[in-house]
């Protein structure tokens, strides 16, 4: 009995203290005009806030950076909108688009084959030097491209179809390896750019390589037409000036934005470097599935010089006869040893 007892003097317990928090505490429907002065009073005074902030009010902080007193800035949320619609479809239409351009060319022109085979005769056009140099930044490249995909334009393709943890996820992981890649990117470009600058300098013959597409088309009034060409010839050349001045974009944006605390750039400044970076990538993206349809399978026999370094011989008179002629002519032709 006494446990009965004592289970019912808690329940009574509890009951009475509960009525008389209620009766002790005031509601919404009890005292309407007292609430809604106090939400208009905190709303009048985030608007004061807002407005003092737009007016160049500042702060105080132990910060010493040059925007350490500067609570807020406004800039035009259009910029925001560009980056969400538009450059992010953008760098999904540079990737998948020009994949699917260049297999359809495919498909209906054919790959440009060497009109008199493989020689076996190989001669050396690239050193062990400049082939690591092209490795160090292409992979980073298209490891960049990729997770900068995911990162940008993720939530098109990759998102909808995954749960919410496997999505937070892959974009971590996207994050952290473009942050990483970053770093030997940025030094590939640099010994590209300085290093094979010399050879990529425009010569009026680079004006009919563009007038006969270069002699990659397989029919027409195109068919057969092999226009001289030096070391490089008119549409590598583009593709290397594009890759230098975008990779220069991309690589001071992208120091701003891995280095915050280092450069410490305003909120505007770090915005304008987002969207540069991204336009700069969704150009690059273009061009270099250009350059690795181009190299791996539209040229028969282009692949190989980024592999040894040496080119068949009938593939360097085919493709880059002006260079062929002019080691020829000064000695510097080099056989690869059986």
């Amino acid at each position: 009995m006494n446990k009965w007892f004592k289970q019912l003097g808690l329940a009574a317990a509890l009951l009475f203290s509960t009525v008389s928090f209620a009766a002790e505490t005031p509601t919404v429907a009890a005292q309407p005009e007292a609430v809604v002065a106090a939400v208009q009073a905190q709303q009048s005074e985030y608007s004061q806030l807002w407005t003092d902030l737009k007016n160049g009010a500042t702060g105080y902080t132990t910060s010493q950076s040059q925007f350490h007193n500067q609570p807020i800035n406004s800039y035009d949320l259009r910029v925001l909108k560009l980056r969400s619609g538009w450059l992010a479809p953008g760098l999904m239409l540079a990737l998948f688009g020009m994949i699917i351009i260049f297999a359809l060319f495919i498909m209906v022109n054919g790959i440009s084959k060497l009109h008199h085979g493989f020689s076996g005769k190989m001669v050396h056009r690239w050193s062990k030097r400049d082939i690591s140099i092209h490795w160090l930044g292409a992979i980073p490249c298209l490891t960049l491209i990729l997770t900068g995909l995911t990162l940008l334009a993720g939530r098109f393709f990759l998102q909808p179809i995954v749960s919410e943890g496997f999505w937070a996820g892959v974009v971590y992981f996207a994050k952290q390896v473009h942050n990483v890649m970053a770093i030997p990117f940025m030094f590939g470009w640099l010994l590209m750019t300085l290093m094979w600058a010399k050879n990529q300098m425009p010569k009026m013959y680079d004006l009919k390589w563009f007038l006969v597409v270069g002699g990659y088309i397989n029919f027409g009034p195109f068919k057969g037409k092999h226009p001289d060409s030096g070391f490089a010839n008119a549409g590598e050349k583009m593709w290397f000036w594009t890759f230098a001045l975008f990779g220069l974009v991309i690589s001071a944006s992208g120091m701003l934005l891995l280095f915050p605390n280092l450069f410490e750039p305003s909120r505007t400044l770090s915005l304008i470097s987002l969207i540069l970076h991204a336009v700069s990538a969704i150009i690059i993206c273009a061009f270099s599935i250009v350059h690795i349809f181009m190299a791996t399978v539209m040229s028969e026999g282009g692949m190989e010089c980024m592999v040894s370094g040496y080119c068949d011989e009938n593939w360097a008179t085919q493709h880059h006869n002006l260079w062929f002629d002019e080691i020829k002519a000064n000695g510097t032709l080099k056989y690869r040893e059986s």
